[in-house]
C-alpha cells in the first residue's frame, strides 16, 4: 500500500480516545500511548498492545481505544523508541530483524512497556496480558516464553519462528495464537516446530487457524489483495477478536 493509501485509510478512522505515554526503557526514551476506560471503579485488568513492524501507528492506538471499552487498562507500547517510525517496508524490515535477531532486547522493552502499564493508575498488575500483531505477535509469544509477570498473551499474525532453548523453564502464562491459515511468511514446518515446542514447554495454549486469511490480516492498511501475502480480512479479523474476548474473559 502507498504512503497517500495508508495515510487515506487512517485518516478515515476514528478519533483517538486515550493519550500519548512517554515512558523510558534505561535512557532510551519510548513514545507509547495509554486508554483508560470511561469509569473505573477499584482496579482492572492491564493489557499491553506491541506494534507491528512499521511501529506505533493508529492501528495500535485504535486497539488501545477498543480495549479500553471494553473496561481494560490498554497501553500501546513503542519498541523502536520515540522517533524511530519506518518510512516503508525496508526500513520496517531493518527495525523487526534488529529486535527479532536480539531477543533479550526485544524482551527487555517489552518488560519496560509492561513496567509502565503496571504504574498506571487503576491496574491490577497481578492481571496483565500482552496482545501483539505480526511483528507485535512474536513479541507476545516473547513475553510468554521469558516468564515475564503476565497471565496471558494473545499473537495476531505473528512469526512463529525461535530457537529453541533446552533450558527453558515450562511456560506458565496462558497462550491465544491468531494465525492466517494461508500466510505465506509463516510456513507450515514454523507451525509445526511452534507446537512442537509450546508441548515440550507444557504451555497451556490454543492455536486457532483462520481459512482464506493471510498475514497481517486484522489490519486494513493491509489493503484487500490476498496475492501479496499481506491482506486485510474482515471474517478472520472479527472472529480473532471474539476469541481474544473470550481468552480475556477466562483470564481475568
Amino acid at each position: 500500500m502507498s504512503s497517500v493509501a495508508l495515510t487515506a485509510v487512517l485518516a478515515a478512522l476514528p478519533a483517538l480516545a486515550g493519550q500519548p505515554l512517554p515512558y523510558q526503557d534505561g535512557t532510551v526514551r519510548l513514545a507509547g500511548y495509554v486508554a483508560r476506560p470511561a469509569a473505573v471503579q477499584g482496579t482492572v485488568p492491564g493489557v499491553l498492545v506491541i506494534h507491528q513492524w512499521m511501529g506505533l501507528t493508529d492501528h495500535e492506538r485504535h486497539t488501545a481505544d477498543h480495549l479500553a471499552e471494553l473496561g481494560y487498562v490498554a497501553v500501546a507500547a513503542d519498541i523502536f523508541g520515540e522517533g524511530v517510525r519506518p518510512r516503508d517496508m525496508q526500513e520496517a524490515a531493518a527495525q523487526a530483524t534488529l529486535y527479532k535477531s536480539d531477543r533479550a532486547l526485544y524482551r527487555q522493552r517489552i518488560k519496560a512497556g509492561l513496567d509502565a502499564l503496571k504504574a498506571q493508575p487503576g491496574v491490577d498488575p497481578s492481571r496483565l496480558a500482552v496482545i501483539g500483531f505480526c511483528f507485535g505477535g512474536t513479541g507476545a509469544i516473547e513475553a510468554a516464553r521469558a516468564g515475564l509477570p503476565v497471565r496471558g498473551v494473545v499473537s495476531f499474525h505473528g512469526g512463529l519462528d525461535f530457537t529453541p532453548d533446552p533450558k527453558a523453564a515450562p511456560i506458565t502464562a496462558k497462550m491465544l495464537i491468531c494465525h492466517g491459515a494461508d500466510d505465506p511468511f509463516v510456513p507450515p514446518k514454523d507451525v509445526a516446530a511452534f507446537q512442537d515446542d509450546m508441548r515440550r514447554l507444557k504451555a497451556d495454549y490454543v492455536f486457532v487457524a483462520y481459512s482464506g486469511a493471510v498475514h497481517a490480516f486484522t489490519q486494513k492498511e493491509a489493503g484487500d489483495d490476498p496475492a501479496k501475502g499481506m491482506a486485510y480480512n474482515e471474517a478472520a479479523a472479527r472472529r480473532s477478536w471474539q476469541h481474544m474476548k473470550d481468552f480475556f474473559a477466562e483470564l481475568f
